[in-house]
């Protein structure tokens, strides 16, 4: 957690005055979110309290970005990376990250929250798929949870 708080107050923090927003691809909250999975219950409570101090360093995003993807789909990418670490990666685990996640969004009402259901889609290799997620992203949006699914 402290690490993670390092390298997003470095960008965060001390952001270049030419520049007109950032893009992160790492939430602070997900250091709670994983943590609460995680850790035995008293570990927790510390994490908490320790979390809620370093986090108060940082502003609210303008939006906040979750691609969504079922478990299946995620298991044969984590599958594809070949990672070590990621091998012993059980469905009923990523259920319940997700289901942290969506539990998380729904206490948010001062930003907006996009929930881009990307099962049927590749806008990794596909153009189109990506200008139409940079067009949603791109989009004002009301505080609170938005979530569009994509079909092709």
């Amino acid at each position: 957690m402290t690490e993670r708080h390092k390298q997003l107050q470095r960008h965060l923090l001390n952001q270049d005055l030419f520049r007109e927003f950032t893009v992160s691809d790492y939430a602070f909250v997900k250091t709670l979110l994983f943590a609460r999975k995680n850790l035995p219950e008293d570990e927790f409570r510390l994490f908490q309290k320790m979390f809620t101090v370093l986090n108060q360093s940082f502003p609210k995003p303008d939006i906040l970005v979750y691609f969504h993807r079922n478990v299946d789909i995620l298991l044969k990418n984590i599958g594809g990376r070949g990672r070590e670490y990621e091998k012993d990666i059980t469905p009923e685990y990523l259920t319940q990250i997700q289901q942290s996640y969506f539990e998380y969004f729904r206490n948010i009402l001062s930003y907006p929250i996009l929930i881009i259901d990307l099962n049927t889609i590749d806008f990794k290799s596909n153009k189109e798929h990506y200008e139409h997620v940079k067009y949603l992203i791109s989009k004002n949006y009301q505080p609170g949870v938005h979530r569009i699914s994509l079909v092709v």
